[in-house]
């Protein structure tokens, strides 16, 4: 048994006990209230989800199991992962053996790599990617054991080894759809000595001279990672864990709407519009030229991608996380330098814009720049990018929930005419 597991097997019994106490003592106080406009605006805002992994408070930003995320941003993400289970940094004992686990089970299976090849050529590299992580779902411990009639106690543990067969297994995938949707030559095989991030960037095949590709990747894959329960991917891929689908099911169905343009492909359109800045000007802007162009933008009816957040009122420190390893590796770099310079100019035009609430940058504000600098140029890949790092949370919460033994979820909806009676009746009252 491996140490983490070892360590979840003895951690997940308290917990849940702990949970158990907490709804006895407490289960009937009111933790939240929903307005008529929050139940028609995707229900923003209500508190009606557990995720223990991490949180968003609007004044600090991702939290990951108590520790702020500007704290932790040189971890990996295999010691993150670790962190999002357990709670706690691992030991170097526990990180090793963390990462040989995972190396043990990255064998990707023959047939994945042919359902890809059968793809039509121009299919779209997330359609390429949620396929092979469902056709996987034929690898599904949880679903072999279920079928032979797994003990609720021991669901956690045959999802923590599909999860842990899914993270070991993306990098590979992930890295060969690219090489084969882009034209970039054949299937790299993988480097077992490299840790998970450097072995990504490695059968990627593009230079990473000074490791420099593979840093950015572990910052990257760590800032990702997870960004408590409501999310559109996260939420999704509970909803449908909450079923007892395996993980192979939910995560897919998760990545599918990490898909979505409001969700995962904000990064791509915020590198589109510093690289249209950067053309309409001949280069990197100045302070002036942008401050222009932002009210160009903003007064044809457009939006400045990469600022405003749901949830955040600050400055994202994921894209600080970003705009500061920028500032180390390729400070002349004129995209990033836009980049930059849209940062010192464009919250100071937004905050003169009455309705909007946060003029702050979010993550992706800033990350399509580095990776552009790095050659990974193609925009549609960026959200498998996305994937492979935010699978690293879902799969946690997974696991958690099955540890917790949380039930299906199910919320209650109402049509139009029955809110109409509600609110007519708290009007008069």
């Amino acid at each position: 048994m491996s140490l983490l597991k070892e360590k979840l097997r003895t951690n997940f019994p308290k917990q849940k006990a702990e949970i158990a106490q907490l709804l006895k003592e407490s289960g009937d106080k009111i933790v939240s209230q929903v307005t008529l406009a929050q139940a028609y605006g995707g229900m923003r805002g209500v508190k009606g989800l557990v995720c223990d992994t991490s949180e968003v408070p609007p004044d600090k930003g991702l939290i990951i199991r108590g520790l702020e995320l500007k704290t932790i941003t040189d971890k990996i993400p295999e010691e993150i992962f670790f962190l999002l289970l357990t709670g706690q940094l691992p030991t170097d004992a526990e990180l090793k053996d963390l990462q040989n686990e995972i190396k043990a089970k990255s064998e990707v299976p023959a047939y994945v790599w042919k359902v890809i090849d059968s793809m039509p050529a121009d299919s779209h590299p997330m359609t390429m990617f949620n396929t092979a992580v469902l056709v996987m779902q034929h690898e599904s411990v949880f679903a072999k054991k279920y079928s032979e009639g797994m003990k609720k106690d021991e669901y956690w543990d045959a999802t923590y080894d599909d999860a842990i067969n899914i993270i070991a297994t993306l990098p590979a995938i992930a890295a060969y759809i690219y090489r084969k949707r882009f034209n970039k030559g054949p299937r790299i095989e993988s480097d077992k000595n490299a840790d998970w991030s450097g072995n990504y960037v490695h059968m990627l095949g593009l230079p990473n001279e000074k490791d420099e590709f593979a840093k950015l990747m572990r910052l990257y894959l760590t800032l990702h990672s997870d960004h408590e329960g409501g999310n559109v991917s996260a939420y999704s891929s509970a909803t449908i864990s909450s079923a007892l689908s395996d993980l192979y099911y939910s995560l897919s169905g998760g990545l599918n709407g990490l898909a979505g343009p409001l969700h995962g492909l904000a990064n791509q359109e915020c590198l589109g519009w510093v690289l249209e800045t950067m053309q309409k000007f001949n280069g990197a802007p100045s302070k002036e030229q942008l401050e222009k162009y932002a009210w160009e933008t903003l007064n044809s009816g457009k939006v400045v991608p990469g600022y405003g957040h749901a949830v955040l009122r600050i400055t994202d420190p994921r894209f600080a996380a970003f705009l500061e390893f920028g500032k180390q590796y390729m400070p002349n770099d004129p995209v990033y330098q836009t980049m930059a310079r849209v940062f010192e100019v464009v919250p100071t035009v937004l905050t003169q814009v009455q309705k909007i609430k946060d003029p702050w940058p979010n993550v992706d504000a800033g990350s399509g720049s580095l990776l552009y600098h790095y050659g990974l140029k193609e925009f549609s890949y960026y959200t498998v990018l996305f994937s492979v790092s935010r699978a690293l949370g879902i799969c946690s919460q997974a696991i958690v929930a099955r540890a917790m033994g949380y039930p299906i979820t199910r919320p209650k909806s109402l049509p139009t005419v029955a809110y109409k009676k509600i609110v007519s009746v708290s009007a008069n009252a």
